[in-house]
């Protein structure tokens, strides 16, 4: 167990109305493990997480909600519950509207909060995927092909042209307006589609990009989390694996593992380098036909999953950045690759949607890894912010170049299955035997909300419209076969569902 002093407090921020955001509650219990007195500014309530053991207090967020173009009400709501605590304390933004307000508002909190120093406007430029994509082809970091139209004409044509179906994405997803019916990323099947979604730009409050659509596969969705002090300087990162994920194939991780990777690794160090960034970073990858990583989104906040890199220590990012914030010395890491997550609620949708275990979801076996090129690679992790490519003077295993693509454009190379002494332990989002009460809460809350989906299901009135009893029960595939979409309207209306909704992302 490394050296820990928690005489600061803590406030664990999440804006987003999301009851069951499980890294918040990893957030809470990871620092009230350490003896810090933790508070979290969340919806009433605070959902299965304010029945923590390890959560000082929950207080509420900004009455009627937060105008992300005006965060004074979050300035005003965090002065009040500085007054409260009585004493400075860590600031943790756990979501992207959380971190890009805060950033806003930083030098007025100045003495009550410590806070990651970011340059002027990063976490909104970062987050904001018009900007990364311009940001990746200034830095050479691979990221799939983007087109931002200009009409919907561009639009359609933009969509023949990358390759139906494609990704369409709002460039500033945390200004979509509630209950509009937009989703923050669509899989977009025809060209018409592609033009209708573009006509609802006034509406959803910034650009349209279309990308092209990199299938998902056996081995091709990634992350990276990092944490980071003055510089961009790594006090902790490390690359891992979606085992499983909800939606099925491009949602959140429902299962994930730890695994190093020096092309993910990387890249991502190199872009948080160029940043110059400061504090916690989440990056999302896909491996493309040809081997080559691209990265997909940025998240300037943990990620939900973080809790996978925790080292044999017990130190994960949110403990590093609470170190480095209070002026403590961020020990060097040890340990940790091949530790794996689950989510419970979501693995056990995943698992019976996709009608797979994560154990049974890789070709070369349940422990399949990418064997590495020289056997000291196959322990490093990114943990101790030195990749194996950092380490060899910039040479990457197997002959890849920057972003993952190997030369000659083969695929990825062989797979060796881990050893059991290799394979971590596994740590659930929600289950916890020192602190099991926001499992319980979680699981009543989960198990009300599908039975409230039922009863409206069988009465025949869903939340998204009536519907036949014959067609409630049907199979989503089948429904969208046999139903026939309505006509056009005159106005701007909202597009029609693609007949694969498992495809659709929501983050």
């Amino acid at each position: 167990m490394h050296a820990f002093d928690g005489h600061v407090p803590a406030v664990v921020l999440r804006l987003d109305r999301n009851p069951f955001h499980h890294g918040t509650l990893g957030a809470v219990r990871s620092l009230g493990r350490r003896g810090v007195e933790v508070h979290a500014v969340v919806e009433a309530g605070g959902g299965p997480m304010g029945r923590s053991r390890y959560l000082r207090a929950v207080h509420p967020g900004p009455a009627g909600g937060l105008d992300p173009e005006a965060p004074e009400t979050l300035l005003e709501c965090l002065v009040g519950v500085s007054e409260r605590i009585g004493r400075p304390a860590v600031l943790v933004a756990m979501d992207d509207l959380s971190a890009i307000a805060v950033a806003r508002i930083a030098p007025m909190l100045d003495g009550r909060f410590r806070i990651p120093h970011q340059p002027d406007g990063l976490p909104a430029r970062v987050a904001d995927k018009a900007e990364l994509s311009r940001l990746c082809a200034r830095w050479d970091v691979p990221h799939p092909e983007t087109v931002i139209p200009a009409s919907g004409a561009e639009a359609a044509e933009a969509a023949w042209r990358l390759g139906l179906p494609v990704v369409a994405k709002w460039s500033r997803p945390w200004l979509l307006p509630a209950g509009a019916g937009l989703r923050s990323t669509t899989l977009v099947h025809t060209a018409a589609e592609a033009r209708r979604l573009y006509e609802r730009t006034e509406e959803a409050g910034s650009r349209l990009l279309l990308q092209r659509f990199l299938p998902a596969g056996t081995d091709t969705d990634w992350f990276f989390h990092g944490a980071f002090g003055r510089g961009g300087h790594p006090l902790l990162a490390g690359s891992g694996r979606k085992e499983l994920s909800w939606p099925v194939r491009t949602g959140l991780t429902a299962v994930g593992r730890w695994l190093p990777d020096p092309a993910v690794e990387e890249a991502a160090l190199r872009l948080a380098r160029r940043l110059g960034y400061q504090g916690i970073l989440d990056l999302d990858f896909r491996r493309d036909e040809k081997g080559c990583f691209r990265l997909v989104d940025f998240n300037p906040r943990p990620g939900a999953q973080f809790r996978l890199f925790t080292d044999a220590g017990g130190l994960d990012v949110v403990q590093a950045m609470y170190l480095d914030l209070t002026g403590q010395r961020v020990p060097e890491p040890a340990g940790g690759p091949g530790r794996v997550f689950v989510a419970e609620n979501y693995a056990l949708l995943a698992a019976v949607r996709g009608c797979q275990l994560p154990w049974r979801s890789r070709a070369g076996g349940r422990d399949a890894v990418p064997a590495p090129a020289r056997a000291e690679d196959a322990g490093a992790g990114a943990g101790q912010g030195r990749t194996a490519g950092e380490r060899s003077g910039g040479e990457r295993s197997g002959g890849e170049r920057p972003g993952g693509e190997r030369s000659g454009g083969e695929r990825p190379g062989p797979v060796r299955v881990a050893p059991r002494a290799e394979r971590g332990r596994v740590e659930a989002a929600w289950f916890a035997a020192d602190d099991p009460m926001p499992f319980f809460a979680m699981l009543a809350a989960f198990l009300g909300r599908g039975a409230g989906k039922g009863a409206r299901a069988l009465r025949g009135v869903p939340a998204h419209g009536r519907r036949t009893a014959r067609a409630v029960v049907r199979a989503p595939r089948q429904r969208a076969r046999d139903l026939t979409p309505p006509a056009a309207p005159a106005s701007p209306g909202t597009p029609a569902a693609p007949a694969e909704p498992d495809e659709l992302v929501t983050r």
